[in-house]
């Protein structure tokens, strides 16, 4: 990567990147990462590691520039925070049960907040939430967090109704043809979807990663099956294209 940055003898794309124009890469590389592993391509999958470890040495490299760290720096904090984070392992620290594992290295997590946050400002139990995680994500870690300071649903049924609430709501927005109002009760019914899927013990991410996925596969049976017939998808009038996604529900197994 030195080589490639180099002023003179360097690769010119290389040359141009910054950490923001880094940043979509990055995050396309990690997404990748997760797509190798739900196919279960293994051999995809060390491809897409080593892309990933390739957007972390252009950052550091990037970094080690300006003065700011290296690559060596890197790899050191995270071992220290590891270190730091299991004191059951590596400081011969006590945990009789998950409860007491998870409860240590939340509190291991919290004083990391602590030490980072703004001595002159009031702190909150949704520091250091990321804000350019994928939105379903950011959400769950919000309710995570709060969660765990007593604010949350002690039952499920609870979370039932307020999705119900929350649908009810769009819909008399809709009626009412409040484009802002609209946006703003998605949103919410959104956000009641994830904390519904949290009490589930499902991750909303992957649960709808998978649905893409399974309305991908159908479509494309569609597709397959009127490229067999010489036909096109503008041939079809909404019934036909209707029987035949459920055709491929059939074949696929599910009734869903």
């Amino acid at each position: 990567m030195e080589r490639l940055r180099h002023s003179q003898r360097g690769c010119p794309w290389d040359l141009r990147q910054d950490f923001s124009s880094l940043a979509p890469y990055t995050l396309e590389e990690a997404y990748e990462v997760v797509d190798a592993i739900e196919r279960g391509d293994f051999e995809e999958l060390r491809e897409e590691l080593g892309d990933l470890l390739l957007q972390v040495v252009l950052h550091a490299r990037l970094a080690e520039e300006r003065g700011l760290f290296d690559f060596e720096k890197v790899a050191e904090t995270v071992g220290d925070k590891l270190i730091r984070r299991h004191p059951q392992i590596f400081a011969g620290a006590r945990c009789a049960s998950d409860e007491e594992r998870s409860h240590a290295w939340e509190q291991a997590k919290l004083e990391e907040r602590r030490a980072k946050a703004p001595s002159d400002g009031p702190s909150s139990v949704l520091d250091g939430i990321a804000g350019g995680l994928p939105a379903l994500m950011q959400a769950e870690k919000i309710q995570q967090r709060v969660a765990r300071h007593g604010f949350d649903w002690t039952e499920i049924e609870g979370v039932f109704a307020k999705l119900e609430e929350e649908l009810a709501e769009l819909k008399e927005a809709h009626r009412a043809r409040d484009g802002r109002q609209v946006r703003e009760e998605l949103g919410d019914l959104l956000f009641a979807t994830v904390n519904l899927a949290r009490h589930l013990q499902t991750d909303a991410e992957t649960a709808l990663m998978a649905s893409n996925r399974k309305f991908i596969q159908r479509f494309q049976y569609i597709e397959r099956q009127l490229a067999a017939g010489g036909r096109k998808l503008a041939d079809c009038t909404l019934v036909e294209l209707d029987e035949l996604w459920q055709q491929a529900k059939r074949e696929s197994g599910c009734r869903h």
